[in-house]
C-alpha cells in the first residue's frame, strides 16, 4: 500500500468530503495551518514501505510559519516550541546529539513517521479542527500499518496518543509509552524515559536523531 492509493481511496469517503468541505469553508475567512501544500508530509516523507518508529501528536502548531505537517516539528529557523525543547533535552541527555533545528525531515526519511492525529488546525486555536474527520483518517492508516506490517516501534507521548493502544498488536509491535513532552507534564515521566536510545536497540538499523 502507498499513501497516494490510500487517500484516492479516502477521498470516496463521505466523511472526507465533509472533512474537506469544512476546510474549504473555514480557509475562506481564517488562516489555517499547515499550508496544503504541507498538510501530508507526513505520509509523503516516510513511505509506507519504510516506516519503522510511529510518534503520534494531536494536532498542528497554531503559530505563524510553524506547522510543516510533521508532528512535533517546525520549519528549519524558527524558534523551537516548548515541546520540541524538551524533546531535544532528553535526546541529548540520552544519546548526546545536541539539536537546534526545529525541522525533523531528517528522521522522516529515515523512517520515522511523525503523524499527527488531526492535520489541520485555524491560526490560533488548538484542536479547531478537531472532530471533524481527520481522526477516521489517521486511525485508518495506523489500523493498516498495524495489520500490513511486524516490528512497528509506536511512541505514544500522552493520554491523546495511548489511546491508540488498543489497536495496536502488540504480539507484533513494539510500545513505548510516557508523559508527554509538554513542560506541563515532561517531569512526570518523559524525562529520564530514553526512549530514543531504546527505539535503536530495537532496530537493526538506528535512527539518527540529529537535525542539524
Amino acid at each position: 500500500m502507498d499513501f497516494k492509493t490510500f487517500l484516492e481511496q479516502e477521498k470516496q469517503q463521505d466523511y472526507y468530503k465533509k472533512l474537506v468541505a469544512f476546510i474549504n469553508k473555514e480557509s475562506q475567512s481564517h488562516t489555517i495551518y499547515p499550508p496544503y501544500k504541507d498538510i501530508f508530509n507526513a505520509f509523503e516523507l516516510c513511505d509506507f514501505d519504510e516506516t519503522k518508529v510511529i510518534i503520534i501528536g494531536q494536532d498542528p502548531y497554531h503559530g505563524e510559519s510553524q506547522a510543516m505537517g510533521l508532528a512535533f516539528s517546525v520549519n528549519e529557523g524558527i524558534k523551537l516550541p516548548p515541546s520540541l525543547r524538551n524533546i531535544f533535552k532528553e535526546i541529548r541527555e540520552d544519546v548526546g546529539i545536541t539539536n537546534s533545528n526545529g525541522s525533523l525531515i531528517n528522521w522522516a526519511k529515515q523512517g520515522v513517521l511523525l503523524m499527527n492525529t488531526t492535520l489541520t488546525v485555524k491560526s490560533a486555536s488548538p484542536m479547531s479542527h478537531q472532530n471533524k474527520g481527520w481522526e477516521i483518517f489517521t486511525t485508518k492508516w495506523i489500523q493498516l500499518l498495524n495489520d500490513q506490517k511486524e516490528g512497528l516501534i509506536f511512541v505514544l507521548w500522552g493520554n491523546h496518543a495511548q489511546q491508540f493502544e488498543k489497536i495496536i498488536d502488540t504480539n507484533k509491535h513494539h510500545i513505548f509509552k510516557s508523559a508527554h513532552p509538554s513542560p506541563l507534564s515532561a517531569s512526570r515521566g518523559f524525562f529520564g524515559s530514553k526512549v530514543f536510545s531504546k527505539i535503536n536497540t530495537l532496530l537493526q538499523h538506528s535512527i539518527d536523531w540529529s537535525t542539524d
